[in-house]
């Protein structure tokens, strides 16, 4: 798959950095002085995280060089490191791992997040949001776009490059050994967006991307069209002429 597009991402960079402001008001005050955050991206969270620890060391994790080239262009404040987070393990035991829509898309990532719980200092916190729409319109209308036309074959393995998020019930039994306080919680976003052709323009750096990346320009121009049909279906306007995309998310704070 291409690289990551900081500038398509970043379309939408107060919307996408709202989740990163929520889930970090929910980080106990800590004295942190290690901090990685994990799937920084174009490092729009990496700066939420300076700004509310200006004395800590805060480390940016990414398997994007692209999107790290964003991050140390914008948040001087703070290093960058290239790392792939199904192995990746903190060189430094860390007072905080935070980590803004990224787990949904690393392999088996309940293992992964048990192997980092068990790497914080005492007191340490993981503090980790996800993405819970997998279930939505939006995506299910994806889905069946690319199982049904003329391209199905292309995008046999699209779907598969995310799974569903385990239920919470199952987060909650294998974390909550490895904490002494661990809260779970959902949060529905309603982004108002400019029509059909505005989800598409949001989903278009992040969910849409397996699905248009084995296409020829001309299949991703007719694969989009069609899926921005079903999308105007779904998703009707309002008086002010924008949709409102139905956002879940999932949030875990953990303390060590």
């Amino acid at each position: 798959m291409s690289d990551w597009n900081p500038s398509q991402y970043l379309a939408f960079a107060d919307e996408r950095t709202r989740p990163a402001r929520d889930l970090l008001a929910h980080v106990p005050p800590i004295a942190a002085r290690r901090i990685y955050d994990l799937g920084c991206g174009p490092g729009n969270s990496t700066a939420v995280l300076v700004a509310r620890f200006p004395q800590a060391h805060v480390t940016g994790i990414d398997n994007s060089p692209a999107m790290l080239e964003a991050a140390r262009a914008a948040c001087p404040g703070a290093d960058f490191a290239f790392g792939d987070l199904s192995i990746w393990l903190p060189p430094e035991q860390p007072d905080l791992l935070f980590s803004n829509a990224t787990f949904q898309w690393v392999p088996r990532h309940l293992d992964v997040l048990e192997h980092l719980a068990a790497t914080l200092h005492e007191g340490g916190v993981l503090a980790v949001q996800m993405p819970d729409n997998l279930d939505e319109p939006s995506h299910r209308l994806m889905r069946q776009v690319a199982e049904q036309g003329p391209w199905a074959w292309k995008l046999r393995e699209a779907a598969a490059t995310r799974d569903m998020l385990p239920a919470v019930g199952t987060y909650y039994e294998r974390l909550q050994p490895l904490f002494r306080r661990l809260d779970i919680w959902h949060a529905i976003y309603n982004h108002p967006l400019d029509g059909a052709e505005g989800i598409v323009a949001w989903l278009g750096s992040t969910g849409l991307r397996p699905f248009l990346a084995p296409l020829e320009e001309r299949e991703r121009e007719a694969f989009l069209a069609q899926y921005a049909a079903r999308l105007a279906e779904v998703y009707p306007l309002q008086r002010d002429g924008k949709v409102l995309l139905r956002f879940p998310r999932l949030f875990m704070v953990g303390t060590r």
